[in-house]
């Protein structure tokens, strides 16, 4: 079936009669009752069993995270992150799993698991994988990981005191020289990658996932913005978003001599 959701409205915040004339312009009048009922019948199954499923799957995932960290040239995180600036909090059932230690990549380890296991990950970096456990998952699915992770550890063992990968440096936030729109409505031109620094940007460049844009049109573009698009299309990560895929160019916004 096609993807559907539901809406929750907190009481007191909105008034559900604003929101529901809003979707009403957005949504269908022809409604599917088969994805109706679908949504109906996993409200249902989260009303009368949702704690006891998710306290079930919040054991499995904590159980999987300790296990992980078992593995030698693997951490996964856990609540010992919270109380940082840079978190709020933490979802128990998202295994985020850094690998750096072994000398490899994060996207080099979503592609081997793959080839030799069939294990989808939700997404990969430079340092992590992400694998989220959800109630259609087991502890023979977990094993089944764990499995995988363990062979991987064993297969780069000898990397781990003397193939770290390296630290990237991620950038600062650009400066944003124009609002995205009227970035979107100016004259632009196209030019080397390579000579693009101190240019405003005309098109959006992320990694997707997650889709977190390093620039997006009317920032400045730096050094650094570029050498760290260079480290990810190298480490073969997907960075999407100009019109060249192969970035060997890219489109700025045209710069206008002064009247003298």
């Amino acid at each position: 079936m096609t993807q559907s959701s539901i809406l929750n409205v907190k009481e007191g915040f909105v008034s559900p009669k604003r929101v529901q004339s809003i979707i009403s312009m957005l949504t269908t009048t022809s409604t599917s009752y088969l994805l109706l009922s679908s949504l109906d019948v996993a409200r249902k199954q989260l009303a009368t069993k949702g704690k006891e499923l998710i306290s079930n799957v919040i054991g499995l995932a904590e159980e999987t995270r300790v296990r992980i960290n078992q593995i030698s040239g693997l951490s996964c995180v856990g609540r010992e992150i919270l109380g940082t600036k840079a978190t709020y909090d933490i979802d128990p059932t998202k295994l985020i799993i850094t690998v750096k230690d072994l000398g490899i990549n994060g996207h080099e380890v979503e592609m081997w698991l793959r080839k030799h296991y069939s294990i989808e990950v939700e997404m990969s970096d430079l340092y992590n994988i992400l694998c989220i456990v959800t109630l259609g998952d087991t502890q023979e699915k977990m094993d089944i990981l764990l499995d995988a992770l363990t062979h991987l550890g064993n297969e780069h063992a000898d990397n781990i005191r003397e193939n770290k990968i390296s630290s990237v440096n991620v950038p600062d936030i650009p400066i944003l020289a124009l609002s995205p729109r009227d970035a979107f409505y100016a004259e632009t031109e196209v030019v080397p990658f390579e000579e693009s620094a101190g240019r405003i940007i005309a098109e959006f460049i992320m990694v997707y996932p997650p889709g977190i844009p390093i620039l997006i049109p009317g920032e400045i573009i730096t050094e650094d913005n570029l050498s760290y698009i260079q480290e990810n299309l190298k480490s073969g990560l997907p960075v999407q978003g100009p019109e060249d895929e192969s970035f060997q160019t890219i489109r700025v916004i045209k710069e206008h001599r002064a009247i003298k």
